[in-house]
């Protein structure tokens, strides 16, 4: 499982370093996209593909699914770790993620978020008040977390 959160610098060619802790449990080879909040997702091939496979049983005919794979799956790129550990994110989803210089990494179980810190710190300071509610209901009994 992939937790905690860690602040690394964007370098000037479009390179981050991955932390040691998560390197520690990642293969060298990596699935990057788009995500969700404008934020990037780094996934293991394995994660991607069972994801993926999520997707595939959902109804084509379904204008939100066609949509939804378009947007996932158009920007995921296959990417490797030099042996410092950095990655190259191309220059679109740079853009995409307005990533400015520092970009907070986050552990979201099977996957990574990569945002900007400056993205991060508004997201979570509007999102705080939310926290409390979401935790009263988030575990009614009978409902499972991630099914």
């Amino acid at each position: 499982m992939l937790m905690g959160l860690y602040e690394h610098h964007l370098d000037d060619k479009g390179r981050i370093i991955i932390p040691s802790k998560y390197r520690e449990k990642l293969p060298e080879r990596l699935i990057l996209t788009k995500g969700i909040d404008k934020c990037l997702y780094l996934y293991q091939e394995k994660d991607f593909e069972h994801f993926i496979s999520k997707l595939n049983s959902l109804a084509f005919t379904k204008q939100d699914v066609r949509l939804f794979m378009r947007f996932f799956l158009s920007s995921a790129i296959t990417i490797e770790l030099d042996k410092q550990g950095r990655m190259l994110i191309p220059s679109f989803l740079i853009e995409y993620a307005n990533f400015k210089e520092d970009v907070m990494i986050l552990g979201v179980m099977d996957h990574l978020e990569l945002w900007d810190k400056t993205s991060w710190n508004n997201s979570i300071t509007k999102q705080e008040d939310k926290i409390l509610e979401i935790s009263e209901h988030l575990f009614d009994e009978g409902e499972s977390y991630g099914k």
